[in-house]
């Protein structure tokens, strides 16, 4: 379609686009408010319930890579279309789900269907409006990115709250019908390309090492690790696929991903950069929920309000990250972003369960304004020395990067979390016995946590599982907070961007 190319229904088409990318980002960070329900729901352990964020989050990644050739392959409409009704039929099923396991199974589908979303909405954008609108249509999609954060923890809450935790997959039902009729109706047709090939053996080999490593982390903890045999298996899975998908990268005449990506400094660079500040936000995320509803006894509705001022952070930063960039070295404004973050998971790492509602507020905007501060001009220090031939696979690898990063923070802290309680539960009972001489007082409290009573055994029990939880999840923070030193040390290896 040529820029001067009058487009019929812009604004509705733009809608549809944009209730469809809502419906994508909202999924991403609706179920995290509802995760405690879900567990209690689905009679699953801790580490568990986190395979409904992973599941979806992999299986996006992984489906993110074949988007561009097949919407080239099948026409852009028909996929959207297509992927947009997975994507509803598949939160109809996650809601529906009986058990554990048909709940992750449905939330890999829906991965699979929403890993499209978001590349055909931009590119529907860049599609339907002239070169001289663009920036303008790239704000308006940068504010459907920005409000699914903002609105799906608080919008979760109450969901769950006054109905139950499968309405946070039922509410894509009626955004979804309303996207697919608008693009059904209005979105102008690509003609088809079928002779379009696709290196489909890059792409497994890669599918098969970022899946295996996944079940591994999500699998490891409940297996006891390297002595199951299936965690052997996995591993060897993932070892063997992303040999192989190296080694095509490296032999084959035109492989999945081209070797020049990984030889330009800033490219590589941003790359790390992405996969640790992804590991770092939708980790916390993940870990936040479950801290402010079963330690600090917020209920769900309040917990969801709680979460939302990263979202707000995050649109204030992306305005003054624009700013700066016109005057301010980009690399200074990446460092500040993770100087932030890292301030900001320090005081974390330091909350308590009766922390003030002020100081988590604060801690949390933080952390979103340090995401515009450092993806913002990120996105420019990438592409600077890139060829131009080679954005269309940097942007895919970027987008698998931050996924991958994602999903595999979230079961690296799961994990770490459970295990961190299991030590600190022991470390700490083992000091209290009989012998104990606050417990040997003769007044009431001894009286009551006599261990050598069933009752006092279990109130015992039950104080040391809660201090044994605050603990973990302060080191959880504290080990979040130095996934930050590995991007800060590459702003020293990326080149300076010349401004045009």
């Amino acid at each position: 379609m040529s820029e001067s190319t009058h487009v019929p229904h812009r604004a509705l088409i733009t809608a549809s686009a944009m209730m469809a990318m809502l419906m994508q980002t909202l999924d991403s960070t609706i179920a995290n408010v509802a995760l405690p329900y879900m567990q209690g729901g689905m009679s699953a352990s801790r580490d568990e319930v986190t395979w409904v964020l992973t599941s979806y989050v992999i299986a996006a990644a992984i489906m993110t890579a074949p988007v561009g050739w097949m919407a080239v392959r099948f026409g852009r409409k028909k996929l959207f279309i297509g992927c947009l009704t997975g994507f509803v039929i598949s939160s109809m099923l996650c809601g529906a789900a009986q058990t554990l396991e048909q709940l992750v199974a449905f939330r890999l589908l829906q991965g699979m269907c929403g890993a499209a979303i978001a590349p055909l909405s931009q590119a529907t954008m860049l599609d339907i409006y002239p070169f001289a609108r663009r920036a303008q249509a790239m704000a308006i999609f940068s504010m459907g990115v920005t409000m699914g954060p903002i609105m799906g923890p608080t919008l979760g809450g109450y969901l769950t709250d006054a109905y139950s935790w499968r309405w946070v997959f039922y509410i894509n039902l009626p955004i979804g019908i309303l996207a697919i009729t608008g693009l059904a109706l209005f979105m102008p047709a690509v003609p088809a390309r079928p002779e379009m090939r696709f290196s489909w053996y890059g792409f497994g080999m890669l599918a098969l090492g970022a899946a295996s490593l996944q079940m591994m982390l999500d699998r490891g903890q409940e297996l006891d690790w390297f002595s199951s045999q299936e965690i052997w298996i996995e591993a060897t899975l993932a070892g063997l696929g992303f040999y192989l998908f190296i080694v095509h990268m490296f032999v084959a005449e035109k492989p999945f991903l081209s070797v020049a990506l990984f030889k330009d400094r800033n490219f590589a660079s941003a790359m790390v950069m992405v996969f640790c500040v992804s590991s770092v936000m939708l980790s916390t995320a993940a870990l936040l929920a479950p801290y402010l509803q079963n330690l600090a006894g917020y209920p769900v509705q309040t917990a969801g309000i709680a979460l939302a001022p990263r979202g707000f952070g995050t649109i204030v930063s992306m305005f003054v990250a624009s700013r700066l960039g016109m005057k301010v070295d980009q690399r200074k404004i990446m460092a500040a972003g993770l100087l932030v973050l890292g301030w900001a998971m320090y005081e974390m790492s330091n909350w308590t369960p009766d922390v003030t509602q002020g100081e988590m507020m604060m801690a949390l905007v933080l952390q979103g304004f340090s995401i515009g501060l450092v993806f913002n001009p990120m996105s420019v220090m990438a592409y600077t020395t890139l060829s131009p031939a080679l954005r269309g696979e940097g942007t895919a690898l970027q987008s698998l990067a931050r996924n991958i990063g994602a999903a595999i923070g979230i079961s690296v802290t799961s994990t770490s979390l459970t295990r961190g309680i299991q030590v600190t539960h022991a470390d700490i009972a083992a000091g209290v016995t009989p012998f104990e001489r606050s417990l040997q007082q003769g007044d009431y409290a001894a009286r009551v946590l006599n261990p050598l009573t069933r009752h006092g055994a279990a109130m015992l029990d039950a104080m040391i599982d809660h201090q044994a939880q605050i603990i973990a999840f302060n080191n959880d923070f504290r080990m979040m907070l130095l996934t930050i030193v590995p991007p800060f040390l590459l702003l020293f290896f990326m080149r300076r961007h010349q401004r045009g």
